[in-house]
């Protein structure tokens, strides 16, 4: 991290200095667990734990300085050395963005670039910001890349992924998530992106918005705070996405894998970036040829009279890509994460070569595990939305042919009014996709399991349990080799640790839980998650 000393933090977060002003922390943490020597300890209250009740802990393990909200005294009633702020969550936000600040003019001064880059979108955004940080690091000549962990993406996770970078930083990826108008904002005005992305508006969390709408109006507060000189990332094959271009002043740079030559294929825009020829491969791979502003038109292949997956015409430049995630829909996140790079001057051959040596970096996101007795575990269960719940049935139904597949499936939470109508729709789709079996966990989720029973599902085919110790003793009889089992649903339900125990071999014993985070859960800076 950038160094500050202890009179500077007060100074820039408009905080009382309670220590010695020449202290200079080494880190900057939010769970007392995590100090070590020289760590800052940022105390957040929150519903069920206040962060100023770890003090002690923190400074146990070697924190040298808090920024707390009101002193907190040892055994021996003498106050920890601290910055007391008003508002701790916030005075993080202003630290990290001086720390930014200090960046970008430092490797201005030595003439070096830095260059950052805000992710936002419903859907796909911690696989899209480590495809891109997967990019970066294999180009990294010209410095480090700093990138989120895990999916730190709220207004706690953005300035402790800031806190990673320091002056030998050339890219620095952000993912910015929200759960309200302004919150994209808040966090752009923070690192002040020269790119931005967005790569889809979905109804996730559409009852805490109020609409979708409000979330396209959420989203778009990313491309409005890019400079003219930036560059504007849009999936235009998201009508809410791409009318996000008239709301930014910077360079519009789309990307699409409709297939040139076809209505709405995009091809009036000058900037684009088209996956062309997209097939999945036996392992549910996708595979296609990626072509850059630049290359010559793929329409112009089509115009030679050749097919779309023939032979380009000489001149042409595509980059063939054989991706390692699994499924289709991560196709828009490949897409985003080339033009997001093209957009930062990488040289085509140098994506096309990341993209495809990948596999994914970030755990339940399609996550594939093959157990020794020949059940395959595909636990997607980190978050869900009707939108990628469909893509994952997709997926298992592609995947399973000649197989016996499973759905097990958890709610989708914060839909608001459309709940109950979104769970019916995929309890319908799992039956008309063929699934073998379906199973329904926890009550949230009900809804999915009548919609599938409606719809034809009976007896065995379709199972509802209360808990997930209830499926688990259900998975745990009746798989048998072959079979091919998906896990998912939203962050909160847990069903992501029910795949963990389904994915060790029969009779393991169970893995443990999570530790609960300190601070408030929806500053998602330990399993949680914002849109």
């Amino acid at each position: 991290m950038i160094a500050f000393t202890a009179a500077e933090i007060a100074d820039i977060t408009n905080g009382r200095l309670a220590a010695e002003p020449g202290i200079s922390p080494a880190s900057v943490v939010t769970d007392s667990r995590e100090a070590t020597a020289g760590s800052l300890y940022v105390a957040k209250p929150g519903e069920s734990a206040d962060g100023h009740d770890f003090v002690a802990a923190a400074f146990a393990r070697g924190a040298v300085l808090a920024l707390v909200e009101h002193e907190v005294a040892d055994a021996a009633g003498m106050n920890y050395p601290a910055v007391v702020v008003e508002d701790a969550v916030l005075a993080m936000g202003a630290l990290a963005a001086e720390s930014v600040r200090r960046i970008r003019a430092r490797r201005a001064a030595d003439g070096t670039a830095f260059t950052v880059i805000g992710i936002t979108g419903s859907a796909g955004k911690t696989t899209t910001k480590d495809l891109l940080a997967g990019i970066f690091t294999a180009a990294g000549a010209e410095g480090a890349t700093v990138a989120p962990q895990g999916s730190y993406n709220g207004e706690v996770g953005v300035p402790l992924t800031v806190f990673k970078a320091d002056y030998d930083t050339r890219y620095l990826v952000i993912e910015m998530g929200a759960t309200g108008i302004g919150h994209i904002r808040y966090l752009a005005d923070m690192v002040r992106p020269e790119i931005g992305v967005v790569l889809g508006v979905g109804s996730a969390h559409a009852g805490e918005f109020g609409g979708i709408e409000n979330i396209a109006v959420a989203k778009g507060e990313l491309v409005e705070a890019l400079p003219a000189g930036g560059t504007a990332v849009l999936n235009l094959d998201d009508a809410r996405v791409a009318a996000m271009a008239a709301r930014t002043k910077a360079r519009v740079l789309g990307y699409t894998s409709r297939p040139a030559g076809t209505d709405q294929d995009n091809s009036g825009h000058a900037d684009l970036v088209r996956a062309v020829g997209v097939e999945l491969n036996a392992a549910g791979h996708p595979e296609f040829e990626l072509y850059l502003p630049g290359d010559t038109a793929p329409q112009g292949i089509q115009q030679q009279g050749t097919q779309e997956h023939g032979t380009p015409q000489q001149g042409t430049a595509p980059y063939h890509v054989a991706a390692k995630l699994i499924g289709a829909h991560h196709l828009a996140n490949l897409l985003a994460a080339a033009a997001a790079a093209h957009a930062a001057g990488i040289p085509g051959a140098q994506i096309a070569a990341s993209l495809s040596a990948q596999a994914p970096a970030s755990r339940w996101r399609m996550e594939r595990t093959e157990r020794p007795d020949g059940v395959t575990v595909i636990n997607d269960a980190y978050n869900a939305n009707p939108e990628s719940m469909r893509a994952a049935l997709r997926t298992l139904a592609e995947l399973g042919q000649g197989r016996r597949t499973w759905a097990v499936l958890g709610a989708m939470l914060e839909l608001g009014p459309d709940s109950i109508r979104e769970h019916m729709a995929v309890g319908t789709q799992v039956v008309r996709l063929n699934i073998s079996r379906l199973v329904v966990v926890g009550r949230e989720a009900r809804s999915l399991y009548v919609s599938a029973v409606n719809e034809g599902s009976w007896g065995d085919e379709c199972v509802f349990a209360e808990t997930a110790d209830e499926a688990y003793e259900l998975l745990r009889a009746e798989l048998l080799p072959g079979d091919l089992v998906l896990f998912k649903s939203s962050n909160g339900i847990g069903l992501r640790h029910l795949g963990d125990r389904i994915a060790l071999p029969p009779q393991a014993p169970k893995t443990s839980p999570e530790r609960p985070a300190e601070g408030p859960a929806a500053t998602a800076t330990e399993g949680s998650a914002q849109l």
